[in-house]
Protein backbone atom coordinates (compact mmCIF):
# COMPACT_ATOMS: atom_id res chain seq x y z
CA UNK A 1 0.00 0.00 0.00
CA UNK A 2 1.03 3.66 -0.30
CA UNK A 3 1.80 3.96 3.44
CA UNK A 4 1.23 2.33 6.82
CA UNK A 5 -1.20 5.16 7.55
CA UNK A 6 -3.53 4.07 4.70
CA UNK A 7 -7.11 4.21 5.93
CA UNK A 8 -6.05 4.51 9.59
CA UNK A 9 -8.64 7.20 10.35
CA UNK A 10 -11.35 4.66 9.42
CA UNK A 11 -9.67 1.73 11.12
CA UNK A 12 -9.59 3.67 14.39
CA UNK A 13 -13.39 3.64 14.26
CA UNK A 14 -13.54 -0.05 13.49
CA UNK A 15 -14.56 0.69 9.88
CA UNK A 16 -12.86 -0.99 6.91
CA UNK A 17 -11.25 1.09 4.13
CA UNK A 18 -11.30 -0.39 0.64
CA UNK A 19 -9.48 -0.13 -2.68
CA UNK A 20 -11.84 1.45 -5.20
CA UNK A 21 -11.61 -0.25 -8.60
CA UNK A 22 -15.12 0.82 -9.62
CA UNK A 23 -14.47 4.50 -10.30
CA UNK A 24 -16.34 7.59 -9.19
CA UNK A 25 -19.06 5.85 -7.20
CA UNK A 26 -21.21 7.84 -4.77
CA UNK A 27 -21.47 4.85 -2.44
CA UNK A 28 -17.68 4.84 -1.94
CA UNK A 29 -17.15 8.58 -1.51
CA UNK A 30 -17.10 9.68 -5.14
CA UNK A 31 -13.88 11.66 -5.38
CA UNK A 32 -10.59 12.74 -3.86
CA UNK A 33 -10.38 16.57 -3.88
CA UNK A 34 -7.19 17.57 -5.67
CA UNK A 35 -4.57 19.83 -3.97
CA UNK A 36 -5.82 22.97 -5.72
CA UNK A 37 -9.32 22.34 -4.43
CA UNK A 38 -8.17 21.56 -0.89
CA UNK A 39 -6.09 24.75 -0.85
CA UNK A 40 -9.03 26.86 -2.04
CA UNK A 41 -11.32 25.31 0.56
CA UNK A 42 -8.78 25.95 3.32
CA UNK A 43 -8.41 29.58 2.26
CA UNK A 44 -12.18 29.98 2.24
CA UNK A 45 -12.22 29.06 5.93
CA UNK A 46 -10.46 32.32 6.75
CA UNK A 47 -13.52 34.57 6.51
CA UNK A 48 -17.30 34.47 6.32
CA UNK A 49 -19.12 35.89 3.31
CA UNK A 50 -22.79 36.30 2.34
CA UNK A 51 -23.49 33.20 0.27
CA UNK A 52 -25.92 34.91 -2.09
CA UNK A 53 -23.08 37.17 -3.20
CA UNK A 54 -20.59 34.32 -3.37
CA UNK A 55 -22.93 32.20 -5.49
CA UNK A 56 -23.24 35.10 -7.93
CA UNK A 57 -19.49 35.73 -8.15
CA UNK A 58 -18.48 32.07 -8.40
CA UNK A 59 -21.23 31.40 -10.91
CA UNK A 60 -20.11 34.29 -13.09
CA UNK A 61 -16.49 33.07 -13.04
CA UNK A 62 -17.49 29.48 -13.92
CA UNK A 63 -19.83 30.70 -16.67
CA UNK A 64 -17.02 32.69 -18.27
CA UNK A 65 -14.68 29.71 -18.26
CA UNK A 66 -17.40 27.42 -19.63
CA UNK A 67 -18.56 29.96 -22.22
CA UNK A 68 -22.19 29.80 -21.11
CA UNK A 69 -24.51 32.62 -20.01
CA UNK A 70 -24.75 31.59 -16.35
CA UNK A 71 -23.76 28.96 -13.79
CA UNK A 72 -24.70 28.02 -10.24
CA UNK A 73 -23.00 25.76 -7.68
CA UNK A 74 -25.29 23.02 -6.37
CA UNK A 75 -25.12 20.11 -3.96
CA UNK A 76 -24.16 17.66 -6.71
CA UNK A 77 -25.64 17.16 -10.16
CA UNK A 78 -28.73 15.56 -8.61
CA UNK A 79 -29.50 18.76 -6.74
CA UNK A 80 -29.14 20.72 -9.97
CA UNK A 81 -31.75 18.48 -11.61
CA UNK A 82 -34.19 18.94 -8.73
CA UNK A 83 -33.76 22.72 -8.71
CA UNK A 84 -34.17 22.87 -12.49
CA UNK A 85 -37.47 21.02 -12.38
CA UNK A 86 -38.65 23.36 -9.63
CA UNK A 87 -37.62 26.31 -11.78
CA UNK A 88 -39.54 25.17 -14.87
CA UNK A 89 -42.68 24.45 -12.84
CA UNK A 90 -42.89 27.30 -10.32
CA UNK A 91 -40.57 29.78 -12.01
CA UNK A 92 -40.11 32.99 -10.04
CA UNK A 93 -43.57 33.04 -8.47
CA UNK A 94 -42.86 33.11 -4.73
CA UNK A 95 -46.27 31.67 -3.84
CA UNK A 96 -45.65 28.70 -6.13
CA UNK A 97 -42.05 28.37 -4.94
CA UNK A 98 -43.36 27.89 -1.41
CA UNK A 99 -46.14 25.59 -2.58
CA UNK A 100 -43.80 22.95 -4.01
CA UNK A 101 -43.74 19.96 -4.01
CA UNK A 102 -47.50 20.49 -4.35
CA UNK A 103 -47.82 21.38 -8.04
CA UNK A 104 -51.52 22.24 -8.07
CA UNK A 105 -52.13 24.87 -10.76
CA UNK A 106 -48.71 24.41 -12.36
CA UNK A 107 -47.51 22.61 -15.44
CA UNK A 108 -45.77 19.67 -13.83
CA UNK A 109 -45.00 17.05 -16.49
CA UNK A 110 -41.39 16.45 -17.54
CA UNK A 111 -41.08 14.44 -20.75
CA UNK A 112 -38.38 11.77 -20.92
CA UNK A 113 -37.60 9.10 -23.48
CA UNK A 114 -38.52 5.58 -22.41
CA UNK A 115 -35.06 4.49 -23.55
CA UNK A 116 -33.48 7.16 -21.35
CA UNK A 117 -35.11 6.25 -18.05
CA UNK A 118 -32.24 5.81 -15.63
CA UNK A 119 -31.37 5.41 -11.95
CA UNK A 120 -31.04 9.15 -11.27
CA UNK A 121 -34.19 10.38 -12.97
CA UNK A 122 -35.68 10.21 -9.48
CA UNK A 123 -33.99 13.58 -8.87
CA UNK A 124 -36.33 15.07 -11.48
CA UNK A 125 -39.35 14.08 -9.40
CA UNK A 126 -38.30 15.37 -5.99
CA UNK A 127 -39.72 18.87 -6.49
CA UNK A 128 -43.12 17.38 -7.36
CA UNK A 129 -42.70 16.85 -11.10
CA UNK A 130 -44.28 13.91 -12.90
CA UNK A 131 -42.17 12.03 -15.43
CA UNK A 132 -43.97 11.16 -18.65
CA UNK A 133 -42.38 8.64 -20.99
CA UNK A 134 -42.34 9.03 -24.76
CA UNK A 135 -41.21 6.56 -27.36
CA UNK A 136 -40.62 2.91 -26.51
CA UNK A 137 -37.82 0.50 -25.70
CA UNK A 138 -37.59 -0.14 -29.43
CA UNK A 139 -36.79 3.46 -30.29
CA UNK A 140 -37.93 7.08 -30.28
CA UNK A 141 -39.02 9.41 -33.08
CA UNK A 142 -39.81 13.09 -33.32
CA UNK A 143 -43.44 12.06 -33.77
CA UNK A 144 -43.31 10.32 -30.38
CA UNK A 145 -42.14 13.53 -28.75
CA UNK A 146 -44.72 15.64 -30.58
CA UNK A 147 -47.52 13.32 -29.48
CA UNK A 148 -46.46 13.43 -25.82
CA UNK A 149 -46.62 17.22 -25.49
CA UNK A 150 -49.73 18.35 -23.68
CA UNK A 151 -51.18 21.24 -21.67
CA UNK A 152 -49.29 20.18 -18.50
CA UNK A 153 -45.89 19.77 -20.16
CA UNK A 154 -43.31 21.83 -18.27
CA UNK A 155 -40.09 20.70 -19.99
CA UNK A 156 -38.31 17.97 -21.92
CA UNK A 157 -35.29 16.24 -20.39
CA UNK A 158 -32.41 14.69 -22.33
CA UNK A 159 -29.88 12.27 -20.84
CA UNK A 160 -26.48 12.85 -22.46
CA UNK A 161 -23.99 9.98 -22.79
CA UNK A 162 -21.71 10.93 -25.64
CA UNK A 163 -19.20 8.18 -24.91
CA UNK A 164 -21.90 5.55 -25.46
CA UNK A 165 -24.49 7.06 -27.84
CA UNK A 166 -27.77 5.23 -28.24
CA UNK A 167 -28.61 4.96 -31.96
CA UNK A 168 -32.27 4.21 -31.18
CA UNK A 169 -32.81 7.22 -28.95
CA UNK A 170 -34.01 10.56 -30.26
CA UNK A 171 -30.95 12.78 -30.69
CA UNK A 172 -30.34 15.88 -28.64
CA UNK A 173 -30.63 18.00 -31.79
CA UNK A 174 -34.05 16.59 -32.67
CA UNK A 175 -35.21 16.80 -29.06
CA UNK A 176 -34.16 20.45 -28.92
CA UNK A 177 -35.81 21.32 -32.23
CA UNK A 178 -39.18 19.83 -31.35
CA UNK A 179 -39.16 21.27 -27.83
CA UNK A 180 -38.32 24.76 -29.03
CA UNK A 181 -41.02 24.57 -31.70
CA UNK A 182 -43.41 24.26 -28.74
CA UNK A 183 -41.63 26.87 -26.57
CA UNK A 184 -40.63 24.21 -24.05
CA UNK A 185 -37.45 24.36 -21.98
CA UNK A 186 -34.90 21.57 -22.47
CA UNK A 187 -33.06 20.15 -19.47
CA UNK A 188 -29.94 18.06 -20.06
CA UNK A 189 -28.41 15.67 -17.55
CA UNK A 190 -24.77 15.75 -18.61
CA UNK A 191 -23.24 14.95 -15.23
CA UNK A 192 -20.16 13.23 -16.61
CA UNK A 193 -19.80 15.08 -19.91
CA UNK A 194 -16.69 17.09 -19.08
CA UNK A 195 -14.15 15.93 -21.67
CA UNK A 196 -13.27 16.82 -24.38
CA UNK A 197 -13.59 20.33 -23.03
CA UNK A 198 -16.06 21.38 -25.73
CA UNK A 199 -18.64 19.15 -23.99
CA UNK A 200 -18.47 21.40 -20.93
CA UNK A 201 -21.46 23.65 -21.58
CA UNK A 202 -22.04 22.28 -25.08
CA UNK A 203 -25.77 21.71 -24.66
CA UNK A 204 -26.47 25.18 -23.31
CA UNK A 205 -24.46 26.77 -26.11
CA UNK A 206 -26.51 24.70 -28.56
CA UNK A 207 -29.79 26.02 -27.16
CA UNK A 208 -30.71 23.96 -24.09
CA UNK A 209 -31.92 25.94 -21.10
CA UNK A 210 -29.97 23.90 -18.57
CA UNK A 211 -27.35 21.22 -18.17
CA UNK A 212 -25.88 19.80 -15.00
CA UNK A 213 -22.35 18.66 -14.24
CA UNK A 214 -21.02 16.66 -11.28
CA UNK A 215 -18.02 18.59 -10.01
CA UNK A 216 -16.65 15.50 -8.23
CA UNK A 217 -15.42 14.26 -11.60
CA UNK A 218 -13.03 17.22 -11.78
CA UNK A 219 -11.50 16.66 -8.36
CA UNK A 220 -13.96 18.70 -6.32
CA UNK A 221 -15.80 17.39 -3.28
CA UNK A 222 -18.36 14.68 -4.03
CA UNK A 223 -21.10 16.89 -2.59
CA UNK A 224 -20.77 19.55 -5.31
CA UNK A 225 -22.17 20.09 -8.79
CA UNK A 226 -23.01 22.76 -11.33
CA UNK A 227 -26.12 24.03 -13.01
CA UNK A 228 -25.20 25.68 -16.31
CA UNK A 229 -27.85 27.51 -18.28
CA UNK A 230 -29.45 30.62 -19.58
CA UNK A 231 -29.40 33.63 -17.31
CA UNK A 232 -33.15 33.33 -16.82
CA UNK A 233 -32.99 29.65 -15.89
CA UNK A 234 -30.13 30.11 -13.45
CA UNK A 235 -31.85 33.14 -11.90
CA UNK A 236 -34.92 31.00 -11.22
CA UNK A 237 -32.80 28.15 -9.88
CA UNK A 238 -31.25 30.59 -7.41
CA UNK A 239 -34.70 31.56 -6.13
CA UNK A 240 -35.46 27.91 -5.28
CA UNK A 241 -32.08 27.22 -3.68
CA UNK A 242 -31.05 27.14 -0.04
CA UNK A 243 -29.65 30.67 -0.21
CA UNK A 244 -32.93 31.86 -1.66
CA UNK A 245 -34.67 30.20 1.28
CA UNK A 246 -32.45 31.97 3.83
CA UNK A 247 -31.53 35.18 2.02
CA UNK A 248 -35.01 36.02 0.68
CA UNK A 249 -36.92 34.26 3.46
CA UNK A 250 -38.87 32.30 0.84
CA UNK A 251 -39.26 28.65 1.74
CA UNK A 252 -38.24 26.79 -1.41
CA UNK A 253 -37.59 23.07 -1.80
CA UNK A 254 -33.82 23.60 -2.11
CA UNK A 255 -33.21 24.31 1.57
CA UNK A 256 -31.82 20.82 2.44
CA UNK A 257 -29.36 20.98 -0.48
CA UNK A 258 -26.86 23.22 1.20
CA UNK A 259 -23.45 24.16 -0.23
CA UNK A 260 -20.97 26.00 1.96
CA UNK A 261 -18.48 28.70 1.04
CA UNK A 262 -15.58 26.22 1.10
CA UNK A 263 -17.33 23.97 -1.41
CA UNK A 264 -18.18 26.88 -3.72
CA UNK A 265 -14.56 27.98 -3.84
CA UNK A 266 -13.50 24.36 -4.27
CA UNK A 267 -15.73 24.03 -7.33
CA UNK A 268 -14.27 27.20 -8.80
CA UNK A 269 -10.74 25.87 -8.27
CA UNK A 270 -11.70 22.51 -9.79
CA UNK A 271 -13.16 24.09 -12.93
CA UNK A 272 -10.17 26.42 -13.31
CA UNK A 273 -7.80 23.45 -13.02
CA UNK A 274 -9.86 21.32 -15.41
CA UNK A 275 -9.90 24.03 -18.06
CA UNK A 276 -6.13 24.60 -17.92
CA UNK A 277 -4.59 21.23 -17.01
CA UNK A 278 -2.64 18.94 -19.32
CA UNK A 279 -5.27 16.36 -20.22
CA UNK A 280 -2.80 14.33 -22.25
CA UNK A 281 -0.91 13.65 -19.03
CA UNK A 282 -4.15 12.80 -17.22
CA UNK A 283 -5.17 10.36 -19.95
CA UNK A 284 -1.70 8.84 -20.09
CA UNK A 285 -1.82 8.17 -16.35
CA UNK A 286 -5.24 6.48 -16.65
CA UNK A 287 -4.03 4.35 -19.55
CA UNK A 288 -0.87 3.40 -17.69
CA UNK A 289 -2.82 2.24 -14.62
CA UNK A 290 -5.24 0.30 -16.82
CA UNK A 291 -2.41 -1.42 -18.67
CA UNK A 292 -0.69 -2.23 -15.39
CA UNK A 293 -3.77 -4.16 -14.28
CA UNK A 294 -4.06 -5.76 -17.71
CA UNK A 295 -0.45 -6.98 -17.58
CA UNK A 296 -1.33 -9.29 -14.68
CA UNK A 297 -4.37 -10.78 -16.41
CA UNK A 298 -3.03 -11.93 -19.77
CA UNK A 299 -3.19 -15.62 -20.67
CA UNK A 300 -5.29 -16.73 -17.70
CA UNK A 301 -7.66 -19.57 -18.68
CA UNK A 302 -11.28 -18.60 -18.26
CA UNK A 303 -10.56 -14.85 -18.10
CA UNK A 304 -10.63 -12.40 -20.99
CA UNK A 305 -9.37 -8.93 -20.07
CA UNK A 306 -9.69 -6.11 -22.58
CA UNK A 307 -8.61 -2.48 -22.43
CA UNK A 308 -11.37 0.14 -22.66
CA UNK A 309 -10.16 2.82 -25.06
CA UNK A 310 -12.78 5.45 -24.25
CA UNK A 311 -11.44 8.90 -23.31
CA UNK A 312 -14.76 10.80 -23.50
CA UNK A 313 -16.43 11.93 -20.31
CA UNK A 314 -15.13 11.59 -16.78
CA UNK A 315 -13.64 8.08 -16.56
CA UNK A 316 -10.99 7.37 -19.13
CA UNK A 317 -9.75 3.89 -20.04
CA UNK A 318 -10.31 0.95 -17.68
CA UNK A 319 -10.84 -2.76 -18.33
CA UNK A 320 -13.61 -5.16 -19.22
CA UNK A 321 -13.31 -8.61 -17.64
CA UNK A 322 -15.27 -11.53 -19.06
CA UNK A 323 -15.26 -14.78 -17.09
CA UNK A 324 -16.05 -18.21 -18.52
CA UNK A 325 -17.56 -20.09 -15.55
CA UNK A 326 -17.03 -23.46 -17.19
CA UNK A 327 -13.28 -22.90 -17.28
CA UNK A 328 -12.75 -20.64 -14.28
CA UNK A 329 -15.14 -22.42 -11.93
CA UNK A 330 -16.63 -19.10 -10.86
CA UNK A 331 -18.74 -16.30 -12.26
CA UNK A 332 -18.08 -12.60 -12.50
CA UNK A 333 -20.21 -12.06 -9.41
CA UNK A 334 -18.12 -14.66 -7.56
CA UNK A 335 -15.00 -12.68 -8.46
CA UNK A 336 -16.58 -9.46 -7.18
CA UNK A 337 -17.54 -11.12 -3.88
CA UNK A 338 -14.13 -12.73 -3.34
CA UNK A 339 -12.30 -9.47 -3.99
CA UNK A 340 -14.50 -7.77 -1.40
CA UNK A 341 -13.67 -10.50 1.10
CA UNK A 342 -9.93 -9.93 0.72
CA UNK A 343 -7.58 -7.82 2.83
CA UNK A 344 -7.81 -5.02 2.00
CA UNK A 345 -11.20 -5.35 0.27
CA UNK A 346 -11.21 -4.44 -3.41
CA UNK A 347 -14.50 -3.19 -4.74
CA UNK A 348 -15.51 -3.98 -8.30
CA UNK A 349 -18.97 -4.65 -9.67
CA UNK A 350 -21.11 -6.36 -12.27
CA UNK A 351 -23.94 -4.04 -13.28
CA UNK A 352 -27.53 -5.25 -13.19
CA UNK A 353 -28.39 -7.16 -16.35
CA UNK A 354 -24.74 -7.65 -17.29
CA UNK A 355 -22.15 -10.36 -16.75
CA UNK A 356 -18.89 -8.50 -17.32
CA UNK A 357 -16.84 -6.78 -14.65
CA UNK A 358 -15.95 -3.20 -15.55
CA UNK A 359 -12.87 -1.83 -13.80
CA UNK A 360 -12.12 1.90 -13.73
CA UNK A 361 -8.94 3.48 -12.40
CA UNK A 362 -10.48 6.86 -11.44
CA UNK A 363 -10.37 5.94 -7.73
CA UNK A 364 -7.02 4.11 -7.65
CA UNK A 365 -4.04 5.64 -5.91
CA UNK A 366 -0.50 5.05 -7.15
CA UNK A 367 0.45 1.41 -6.69
CA UNK A 368 -3.10 0.17 -6.24
CA UNK A 369 -3.32 -0.76 -9.93
CA UNK A 370 -0.75 -3.52 -9.41
CA UNK A 371 -2.52 -4.70 -6.26
CA UNK A 372 -5.81 -5.00 -8.15
CA UNK A 373 -4.20 -6.92 -11.01
CA UNK A 374 -2.32 -9.26 -8.69
CA UNK A 375 -5.34 -10.00 -6.54
CA UNK A 376 -7.56 -10.80 -9.51
CA UNK A 377 -4.91 -13.05 -11.03
CA UNK A 378 -4.48 -14.84 -7.71
CA UNK A 379 -8.16 -15.81 -7.66
CA UNK A 380 -7.71 -17.75 -10.88
CA UNK A 381 -4.62 -19.56 -9.63
CA UNK A 382 -6.41 -21.14 -6.68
Amino acid sequence: MASDDWGSIYKELGATPIINAIGSLTLLGGSVPVPEVREAMDRANGAYIPLMELQEKVGAAVAEMADVPAAYVTSGAGSALTLATAAVMAGDDDAWIQQLPDTTGMKNEILIQTRQRYWYDRCLELAGAKLVNFGSEDGTTTEDLEASIGPNTAAVVYYATEQYPDPKALSFEDTLRVAKDHDLPVLVDSAGQIYPLELFGKYVRAGADFQCIAAKYMGSAQSTGLALGTKEMVRKISLHSFVGYEGRRIRGIGRPQKVDRQEMMGVLAAVRRWMTMNHEERLADSESKSRAILSHLQGIPGLTAELINNVIGHQAFGLTLTIDPQVAGMTGRDVVARLKDGDPPIWTRVRDGEEQIIIHVFGLRDGEDDIVGQRIAALFRR
